[in-house]
């Protein structure tokens, strides 16, 4: 694939695409939630794990400084979706983890986010080379998260 324009123009129209889904499911999944895109990447990297993650975790996952992501953890938790505590096993650090409503938001969005991708793919008829590709592509770009 390389740095092929043709494929990159794309790819860019698939990441395009997919914000516009997600903003979809969050004003659609979730109606009065109103987050915004980077409060719902905190929530994302937050529900990937039981334990949620460090601020700094966070910070580096979503690509943004430490007083950023303080001050979005903070408007989260007074919304109640995020509790943010000392970590058990490192007391200089702080981990944050989503709450109950929290937990049920993301996988309500997570949920409608899905449908409306199944309902887009419905009628493709893929090949088992495009799906290898399209798995690779997956891979690829999570490790970029």
């Amino acid at each position: 694939m390389g740095s092929d324009p043709a494929v990159i123009d794309e790819l860019e129209r698939i990441v395009v695409a997919g914000v516009a889904v997600t903003t979809m499911a969050l004003a659609r999944a979730a109606p009065g939630l109103e987050l915004t895109f980077p409060q719902w990447r905190v929530i994302v990297v937050l529900g990937e794990s039981a334990r949620g993650a460090t601020i700094s975790e966070v910070a580096r996952r979503v690509g943004v400084t430490l007083p950023a992501t303080g001050r979005q953890l903070r408007r989260l938790e007074r919304r109640g979706l995020v509790t943010v505590a000392p970590d058990e096993n490192d007391r200089r650090a702080t981990r944050a983890r989503l709450t109950e409503a929290g937990r049920a938001h993301r996988e309500s969005i997570l949920r409608y986010r899905q449908a409306a991708l199944g309902e887009l793919t419905d009628d493709l008829e893929l090949s088992d080379e495009q799906r290898i590709g399209l798995r690779r592509l997956a891979r690829a770009l999570e490790r970029e998260r």
